[in-house]
């Protein structure tokens, strides 16, 4: 091969070269990323009041005696079905990732149903009441911290007025609806 074809080939070479380089600096003039100023996405969560998670779980605005007086145990039934991906509902059912809850009212929090349930569960002790069940399906973390129910909870008032009477109905003998205070 003499020196002309060398040269020709070296050129080539070279041409590719100086062509790509080119290349690379247009594509990252024309498509340069922006930097955002603080890494990152933001999360918006709500502030807890300075009070704590207690005051929070109190936050039901309505007094659940009032609100079963129209709850529907059908709605409340449809609503539940939320929980029928943790939970079962039918005399001596299986306990999934959460415990059977039927004749879940004035049972004993955190005992019994052959389930292990979390420390802080455990804990809480005494009954389950409209009030305890009210407060803690609006927002578990808050009624029990440290509990392992990683469900966010039910907002609206009437749709757990409705899920705890539909809860209500569950139990060989249902407890008596609560009296409204006047």
């Amino acid at each position: 091969m003499d020196s002309f074809e060398l040269n020709k080939v070296l050129g080539a070479i070279l041409g590719t070269c100086l062509v790509l380089l080119v290349t690379s600096f247009t594509a990252g003039a024309i498509f340069a990323p922006v930097m955002p100023e603080k890494p990152g996405y933001e999360i918006a969560v709500k502030e807890a009041p300075e009070g704590g998670a207690k005051e929070a779980a109190a936050a039901p605005s309505e007094p659940i005696e009032k609100l079963l007086q129209t709850a529907s145990v059908e709605k409340g039934a449809a609503s539940a079905k939320k929980c029928a991906a943790c939970h079962t509902f039918e005399k001596n059912g299986p306990n999934r990732v959460g415990p059977n809850l039927y004749g879940i009212l004035g049972d004993k929090k955190g005992e019994g149903r052959g389930f292990n349930f979390s420390a802080a569960m455990k804990a809480k002790g005494s009954e389950w009441t409209f009030d305890d069940l009210n407060k803690f399906i609006a927002n578990p973390k808050g009624f029990v911290p440290g509990t392992a129910m990683g469900f966010a909870g039910i907002p609206k008032d009437s749709e757990r007025a409705d899920v705890i009477a539909y809860l209500r109905t569950l139990a060989d003998s249902p407890v008596p609806l609560p009296t409204a205070a006047k």
